[in-house]
Parts: structure tokens; C-alpha cells; sequence
């Protein structure tokens, strides 16, 4: 299993169902308006694509690994457990 960071252009909020949008993986979590982390087991570019076909068309994108418990403020409740609970 690997953690991906994913930030974008978009709004992340807007989309009520991306926690439960079919992809290769199996969580997202949405951290704040354009950011969110990712729990899959594939490679980075097989969920790169995913999530470049599940936003608007022209908004910016970048995901990419998550090797070690990043420090984090400010973020919902729960997202640091989230993190602890997949990187340790």
C-alpha cells in the first residue's frame, strides 16, 4: 500500500462523493479544499490518471508518494490518525 498526496486547482469539497469514487484505491481523504490523500496499492501514474479523469477538464494536478509521516496543522480531525494508521 502506498499514500499519495494530491493537490489541484479544484475544489475538492465541491465533490461530495470522491471519498466514494471508483478508482485504484482504496480511500481518498479529503484534507482541505485542494488537497487530499490517497490509499492505493497501484502504481502513481495509475492513480495520477484516475484522479486527472475524475476532476474538471484544465484544473492543475499533482499527487505524488508519501514516504513518512508528514507534519501536518490545521487539517480536519482525524486526518493525522488517518495518516498514522497507513505509514507506520
Amino acid at each position: 500500500m502506498t499514500v499519495y498526496i494530491a493537490w489541484t486547482s479544484a475544489d475538492l469539497q465541491q465533490f461530495d462523493s470522491l471519498r466514494d469514487l471508483v478508482g485504484p484505491w482504496r480511500e481518498v481523504s479529503v484534507a482541505a479544499a485542494e488537497l487530499a490523500f490517497v490509499d492505493s496499492d497501484e502504481a502513481l501514474s495509475q492513480v495520477y490518471h484516475s484522479l486527472k479523469w475524475a476532476l474538471p477538464e484544465g484544473v492543475a494536478l499533482v499527487v505524488a508518494p508519501v514516504a513518512d509521516l508528514p507534519k501536518t496543522k490545521g487539517l480536519p480531525p482525524g486526518t493525522t490518525s488517518w495518516l498514522r494508521a497507513r505509514l507506520r
